[in-house]
């Protein structure tokens, strides 16, 4: 089977990267192409992809395709393709384009599968959801979650959940670039030097989101794992909670999903 990434950008470059490091699929069967060639050589020098010189002759090598392309572009760019992907798979990563709207720029015979990924994939950490579109099968499905296993979680949802999926994991990595910053900051206000402190702050986030993960305990029952009585730490949660960190990260979760929505509606 034949993948192919229209589009050769960061997140594809981490998909590419991922199926084939990962052994789901040989070099020789990923095809790339982008409209800036040296994107598309470039990502086929680091994977042994084979790069395809027009969208055409991608469409016709491949049996899946993932849509990498502006949100502006992905349209014109199924529509030019036309009888081309008629009975393949179309993987769209593309933000706000729901597979009614693609399906219709694709034509009846393209299956679509749409996809909300985040950077991490690109050190293959990433939080991935996706929604079946209506001709979309389970053996699709399959293949998108042999695809985005490769670079980290990927779960199934009901494309209205992918607003909200946007706003938490899609945007959530700079929610917590912020925190890391700040905590560094923190550090440095307290006499810890800039890398030390910035060094420090990213394996805390690091290790704390690790605990979750493989515990499976619910963080509210780490948390009181990790504070005393009359303690440090609690000290610190009682100023977290005074300047409302809670109420400022679930804020922002709920604004970029209604960003989501609108983005989507236009």
């Amino acid at each position: 089977m034949k993948l192919a990434f229209l589009g050769s950008g960061k997140m594809a470059s981490a998909l590419a990267r991922g199926v084939v490091s990962s052994g789901a699929f040989a070099p020789g069967d990923v095809i790339v192409t982008d409209v800036v060639r040296t994107a598309a050589e470039a990502l086929a020098k680091a994977t042994g992809a084979t790069i395809a010189v027009t969208n055409a002759e991608l469409a016709a090598r491949a049996d899946h395709i993932v849509l990498c392309v502006k949100p502006q572009d992905a349209v014109s760019a199924l529509r030019e393709l036309g009888s081309a992907i008629h009975g393949k798979l179309i993987i769209s990563i593309v933000a706000g384009l729901s597979t009614t709207v693609l399906e219709e720029a694709a034509g009846h015979g393209a299956r679509i599968v749409r996809v909300m990924p985040n950077t991490p994939a690109l050190v293959a950490q990433g939080a991935a959801a996706y929604a079946l579109g209506s001709v979309a099968t389970d053996a699709d499905a399959e293949v998108v979650e042999q695809l985005f296993r490769s670079v980290g979680l990927i779960v199934r949802v009901k494309e209205p959940l992918l607003d909200a999926v946007t706003g938490l994991s899609g945007s959530g990595p700079a929610y917590v670039f912020t925190v890391i910053e700040a905590l560094a900051d923190g550090g440095v206000l307290m006499g810890l030097p800039r890398d030390l402190a910035l060094q420090l702050a990213a394996q805390t986030v690091l290790g704390a989101a690790t605990m979750v993960r493989e515990t499976q305990q619910h963080p509210a029952t780490l948390r009181d794992q990790v504070t005393s009585p009359g303690g440090t730490t609690i000290a610190g949660l009682e100023a977290l909670e005074k300047a409302g960190l809670r109420s400022a990260l679930i804020s922002g979760v709920r604004a970029a999903t209604e960003r989501s929505r609108q983005l989507g509606s236009k």
